[in-house]
């Protein structure tokens, strides 16, 4: 099995490359340490494997919760990132998803349509 984490990021609050990075590391480390402590042979892999990170975009807020509902039905771990609010966006706004790590070909039903950031 190939393992990988994918995060999801919302391309219509128009967020800056740092703030971007930011969001993603959010939800990366969020899975990761979910991940270690609830399945511990899949994150062993995907540590061991090198840590692959996707990361794409989608068009807003209905695209996140779409992407929760399809890897909560599938038992795919994952982190939604909600906003602090203290620089470019508003209090609790939702910025990206995080999924993983899990097997490749899983996370691809979930993510494959959409396009790299």
């Amino acid at each position: 099995m190939v393992t990988k984490m994918v995060i999801a990021v919302r391309r219509d609050l128009d967020m800056g490359k740092g703030k971007i990075a930011a969001q993603v590391a959010h939800a990366a480390v969020s899975c990761a340490l979910r991940s270690m402590k609830s399945n511990r042979d899949i994150f062993d892999e995907w540590y061991e494997e090198g840590q692959r990170k996707v990361v794409v975009k989608v068009n807003g807020l209905d695209e996140i919760f779409e992407i929760k509902r399809m890897a909560d039905s599938m038992g795919i771990i994952n982190e939604i990132v909600q906003d602090r609010g203290y620089t470019q966006v508003d209090p609790g706004t939702i910025t990206c998803i995080g999924l993983g790590p899990d097997d490749e070909e899983k996370l691809d039903r979930i993510t494959g349509k959409y396009k790299l950031l």
